[in-house]
């Protein structure tokens, strides 16, 4: 096919040049038409691998583009007996002005967000049916229109899931296509533990989206000019007026500068553990021994550490132990304690 269309392109611009001028130029009709048929083979291969919303400023811009050079020149075709001056004048404003179009389209096009325009205009059929609720009600909706847009960490690292379950996150979730490019780039990793992550993470947001406690978009807005993913989910962020749902430390910490606010997995986890105060006892399970003369560890069911002094002698036995201080770390919560007196006294007997 492609063959064919170099074949008719060349012959068609030999027949329309000996028409216009006769033999003597015909050839440079030839060798334009082949031109132009390369170009158009280029340019399908381009098309093929741009998003439609590319394709379709693309065209609308060409096409106004083309109207508007037809538009100029027709006054000079009108007025001008030199057909060569025609042509050229017709040729070159048909290729300047349809390219400047054709240009701008495309990257207006690029620009278009149709997920965020079609879930705007949803929301807005919504809140014309609702417009006689409460201001409670119609306050809700306007937070949930910002959205959270979800990082690669928090997608990886699985909880989302059980806290998309539970039904405590509001609004809607945003992933980005950048986003979702990174997973896959990570499921494709040669190294087996990034490609079990990676596939995990897909996993993680297909049952994010089969929630229906939960509305989840794909958003194909995408920053050519910025290479990192942390740095796009900050510029979202803050075009969009979103929040940014992660785990990541450093991306909090980046997005709290730029003025983004953020929820972050870890620390919700962190505020949801059980307050232990010094003294307070409690019956857990020693594992394993600690790194000091005579200690032992255990762990509370959300996996946090409990060091015990002098219970080596109880390895695998559930004791009862005493609190005596708790350390809170970067890390995580540690806390250390020692073994009550009447399990002491079940070991000597």
């Amino acid at each position: 096919m492609r063959s064919l269309l170099v074949l008719f392109a060349s012959v068609s611009g030999y027949l329309i040049i000996y028409q216009i001028v006769g033999n003597q130029l015909a050839y440079i009709g030839l060798v334009s038409g082949l031109l132009i048929a390369v170009l158009a083979l280029m340019f399908e291969d381009r098309v093929k691998r741009a998003p439609l919303r590319i394709v379709m400023g693309g065209a609308i811009g060409l096409i106004i583009g083309l109207i508007v050079a037809n538009l100029l020149t027709y006054p000079l075709m009108l007025n001008n007996e030199n057909i060569y001056l025609e042509l050229s004048a017709y040729l070159l404003a048909n290729c300047v002005i349809g390219y400047l179009g054709l240009s701008i389209g495309m990257k207006k096009g690029d620009e278009f967000d149709g997920s965020a325009f079609i879930t705007h205009f949803k929301e807005g059929r919504h809140q014309d049916r609702q417009a006689n609720g409460d201001a409670s009600l119609r306050q809700g909706q306007e937070s949930a229109k910002d959205g959270l847009i979800v990082d690669t960490s928090v997608i990886i690292d699985g909880r989302i899931a059980e806290v998309c379950e539970t039904g405590f996150l509001d609004g809607r979730l945003i992933v980005p296509q950048f986003v979702l490019q990174e997973l896959q780039y990570i499921a494709d990793s040669p190294d087996p533990i990034k490609r079990a992550r990676g596939k995990r993470g897909l996993d993680v947001l297909k049952t994010i989206q089969a929630n229906k406690k939960v509305e989840v978009s794909i958003s194909d807005k995408d920053y050519h000019d910025i290479r990192e993913v942390d740095s796009k989910l900050v510029a979202l962020a803050r075009e969009t007026n979103g929040r940014i749902l992660t785990n990541d430390a450093n991306l909090h910490k980046v997005a709290e500068l730029r003025g983004v606010q953020v929820l972050n997995i870890n620390k919700l986890a962190m505020a949801m553990k059980p307050v232990v105060l010094p003294g307070e006892i409690m019956n857990i399970l020693v594992l394993k021994e600690g790194k000091e003369h005579n200690q032992g560890v255990g762990y509370l069911e959300d996996g946090t550490m409990v060091v015990i002094d002098n219970a080596r002698d109880h390895l695998g036995k559930m004791i009862d132990v005493s609190i005596t201080s708790v350390l809170q770390t970067t890390g995580g919560r540690m806390i250390f304690s020692k073994v009550r007196d009447e399990s002491k006294r079940q070991v000597y007997q």
